[in-house]
């Protein structure tokens, strides 16, 4: 058993922890600064939601199909510090953007080149924890990314530059640390953390191997489910806040960071807790959790449990390490790991992080305000389905 703080395996967790958080932070920068890039380059929701859709798409596929090709090549670190340092390039590219269309052009190369890392560094990390914390591992990276960098760091320091300095200054700044961690990975990433475990094959996708696996053919429907869960509300939330529930921009800003404390706490707490009692309980009762996020948003404005129920109902976030690195990488053999990874990615990707918020904006705008937490809400509870499709992996 591995001893000890400074071990190989607690490096490897943290260089891929800070490397996701860097993508995360560049990939949400746009979204905390539209307001001034939208003045700037005169920019209209159209082309605003073609930015998003278009660097979530480019992500997907690349997420699959680099992630297989560098698998089966046996070039996957090469390819993931090329993906670092193109999407840290990019950042710097939507910084020089003087229109839409150059804008366009630098989210969907980076979103190419953002595809791969995720399934990537979890792939790294799976193969370098030891049995026991391979749930907290995947959690740590994930809730570093998403939540700590993505949710409450890149909002306060992206917005107090572009206020100072303006939001090309900002993008530079988003962009300049990738470049270091790309570094860092080169140097300390061993060969035999990112090896393939077999030699080179013929096909490089594998999606019908992968198909036969039970936990791959329903984990599918489990991670578009909760990808679409947190994705149906994100673009939305604070618009919701302020304009249907009354909240000031303060109000609503210690809100999404409380939102953003609570992702935050559940991406260790949740994998970490599936670590000791199991993957499909862990997921049945979060997704069961996940169900009551909308109700606690939408019937408890105002009252004093407002706050303490979206606080606690949003712990379903905790289980997108789960569903899209932990359950599909104890799932499959080694040689199918990291494809598994990105082929789960790349499909939740689609339907949670493309057409679900496009469903759930259409329908808030032709029914209710308040549609997209209906959406959000129904697809935890379908999740449940797919949930009990799956079974527990034997090597917990």
């Amino acid at each position: 058993m591995k001893k000890g703080f400074f071990t190989y395996e607690n490096g490897i967790v943290l260089l891929m922890a800070l490397t996701f958080g860097c993508l995360f932070f560049d990939r949400l920068a746009l979204n905390f600064l539209m307001p001034y890039v939208a003045k700037d380059l005169q920019l209209n929701n159209t082309q605003i939601g073609l930015l998003a859709g278009a660097l979530s798409l480019a992500w997907a596929f690349s997420s699959f199909f680099s992630t297989a090709w560098a698998e089966t090549k046996n070039k996957k670190k090469l390819v993931f510090i090329a993906a670092v340092f193109t999407f840290s390039l990019c950042s710097f590219g939507s910084g020089w953007a003087v229109s839409f269309v150059t804008l366009l052009i630098a989210r969907l190369i980076m979103g190419f080149a953002e595809g791969p890392v995720i399934p990537l560094a979890q792939n790294f990390v799976e193969r370098e924890s030891s049995p026991h914390r391979l749930g907290i591992n995947a959690g740590i990276l994930q809730g570093v990314g998403s939540a700590l960098f993505g949710s409450i760091l890149a909002p306060v320091i992206l917005v107090q530059i572009a206020e100072n300095i303006g939001w090309r200054n900002a993008f530079f700044v988003a962009g300049a640390p990738g470049l270091i961690l790309g570094l860092l990975a080169w140097k300390f990433v061993k060969k035999s953390t990112a090896e393939s475990v077999q030699t080179p094959e013929k096909s490089t996708l594998n999606i019908a191997e992968l198909l036969q696996y039970n936990n791959i053919k329903w984990g599918i429907g489990a991670a578009c489910c909760v990808f679409g869960w947190w994705f149906a509300t994100l673009p939305f939330i604070s618009n919701y806040f302020v304009n249907s529930q009354g909240m000031s921009a303060d109000q609503m800003g210690k809100t999404m960071g409380l939102l953003g404390v609570s992702g935050l706490l559940s991406s260790i707490i949740v994998p970490a807790l599936s670590d000791k009692i199991g993957r499909k309980k862990v997921i049945m009762v979060f997704m069961t959790v996940g169900i009551f996020y909308p109700f606690a948003v939408y019937f408890l404005a105002g009252s004093v449990l407002h706050l303490p129920a979206m606080f606690l109902t949003y712990f379903m976030m905790g289980l997108l390490p789960i569903v899209a690195a932990v359950l599909p990488s104890e799932s499959v053999p080694d040689h199918l790991k990291a494809k598994a990874l990105g082929f789960i990615t790349a499909i939740a990707e689609i339907v949670g992080g493309v057409m679900v918020p496009a469903l759930a904006g259409v329908l808030s705008d032709k029914i209710n305000p308040s549609a997209f937490l209906w959406v959000a809400a129904a697809l935890a509870l379908i999740g449940l389905v797919f949930v009990m499709k799956l079974k527990e992996p034997s090597k917990l």
